[in-house]
């Protein structure tokens, strides 16, 4: 018979989106094929990777552990930590260094797509649909004018982070500044977006093979007045898997989808997250890790498209495991 692969399940970290990272890692352990795979969850927590069960620290030298006198190696490093260093590519090019693979985006891909407003820069010629917007810095002089120039209701929110942290949604130019000092909590960047009055989609994507599979796609329904933080985890919101919509309009998502994949050479899972409005699904941004915890999108997305999630974790290993 031959022998498990060992798989870190890499999670945790130092952000605000631990929590999350931490549920979806227990989902993926939960449902990798215990017959190929020897899962173990590994939090990032200050600058030390630690086993979570045993609660034994990794050797940083070789990605290693030492257990009852015998060193322990991963095979392959399941990528489950949202925000920095994953989602921006700085982990990815660590584990390069060991002869590790991860899933999921390159560091390239991975810090292209984290960043909001590059990715709108790097997509502007392909012409993908997305809301006008402006990228503030902190330390330098902002034009409050041109800001209000783009129209209220505007979005501020960090330029570099996920789960909707530190996003408000602004009305008058009263709220702006407020806005800006909170999202500046979370990044060193803000981007400042014209808001888009339309229903919200979500669309996942991964690689089986040489096939690109869109999934079916999520309409989010938010309680809140945006797909908030509550929203997203605390069940402010239905999702409906598959949305509602007309045949040709979930075509048109769906091969936008695949193409945003391709165009942005993704690899793993990747979930698209839209804004439709006037038959246009207007691109907010990717997510090139996203959640799986119960309440995540793309797992119910996976069901939905009529495959098992251990299926889908098989695949996504597969491909990481092919190089």
């Amino acid at each position: 018979m031959q022998n498990k692969l060992n798989i870190a399940i890499l999670a945790g970290g130092n952000v605000a989106e631990r929590g999350v990272s931490l549920k979806s890692a227990i989902t993926v352990a939960q449902h990798l094929d215990k017959t190929k795979y020897t899962p173990s969850i590994i939090e990032l927590n200050g600058a030390n990777f630690i086993e979570q069960i045993s609660g034994l620290v990794l050797d940083k030298n070789d990605f290693s552990l030492e257990r009852d006198g015998k060193k322990i190696t991963f095979d392959a490093i399941f990528l489950m930590l949202h925000g920095h260093p994953a989602e921006d590519g700085s982990i990815q090019g660590y584990f390069k260094l060991l002869g590790i693979p991860c899933t999921g985006c390159d560091h390239f891909v991975s810090a292209l797509t984290f960043n909001k407003q590059i990715t709108k820069d790097f997509l502007r010629p392909h012409g993908i649909p997305m809301a006008d917007s402006r990228l503030l810095k902190k330390g330098q002089a902002i034009d409050w004018t041109d800001l209000e120039s783009m129209g209220f209701p505007l979005f501020v929110k960090p330029n570099k982070n996920g789960s909707s942290y530190g996003v408000t949604k602004v009305n008058d130019n009263s709220d702006i500044q407020p806005a800006t000092q909170k999202a500046f909590e979370f990044d060193n960047e803000v981007i400042v977006e014209q808001f888009m009055q339309g229903r919200e989609f979500s669309n996942g994507v991964f690689r089986s093979g040489e096939e690109i599979i869109v999934l079916p796609i999520t309409e989010i329904v938010s309680q809140n007045e945006f797909f908030d933080y509550q929203a997203k985890y605390e069940n402010a919101s239905e999702e409906i898997t598959p949305a509602l919509l007309p045949a040709k309009i979930t075509e048109k998502c769906q091969n936008q989808s695949g193409r945003l994949y391709e165009l942005l050479d993704c690899k793993g899972m990747v979930r698209f997250d839209y804004i439709l409005q006037e038959n246009e699904f207007y691109l907010l941004e990717a997510n090139t890790i996203p959640g799986w915890s119960a309440q995540s999108i793309f797992p119910q997305q996976v069901v939905a498209y009529g495959m098992t999630l251990t299926e889908c974790l098989d695949e996504v290993l597969a491909e990481t495991l092919e190089g």
